[in-house]
């Protein structure tokens, strides 16, 4: 895999991290491309360049994600599910 794939790959993560973050967060945007690009590449990096199928890929391969990606993962759900019991 190229430099430029794998960078692409993981901007177009953190874009689809910070997404689905119900209050974007540059800090979580970050924690979330730190811990889940290897992820992506790995188990979703046929989806690119599509932030959508990558997102959604993600959360189908939950079960495979490492430990710190899933948590990040876990932690957005858990925000979106806050916010939208806000609303």
């Amino acid at each position: 895999m190229t430099f430029h794939r794998t960078s692409r790959i993981a901007l177009l993560f953190a874009v689809a991290a910070t997404a689905l973050s119900a209050c974007p967060s540059l800090a979580l945007a970050s924690e979330a491309q730190q811990m889940c690009t290897g992820d992506a590449m790995r188990l979703c990096g046929h989806e690119v360049p599509n932030v959508q199928r990558i997102t959604a890929c993600m959360v189908r391969q939950r079960a495979n994600l490492s430990p710190g990606c899933r948590a990040v993962m876990d932690r957005e759900a858990a925000a979106r599910r806050r916010a939208a019991a806000a609303e």
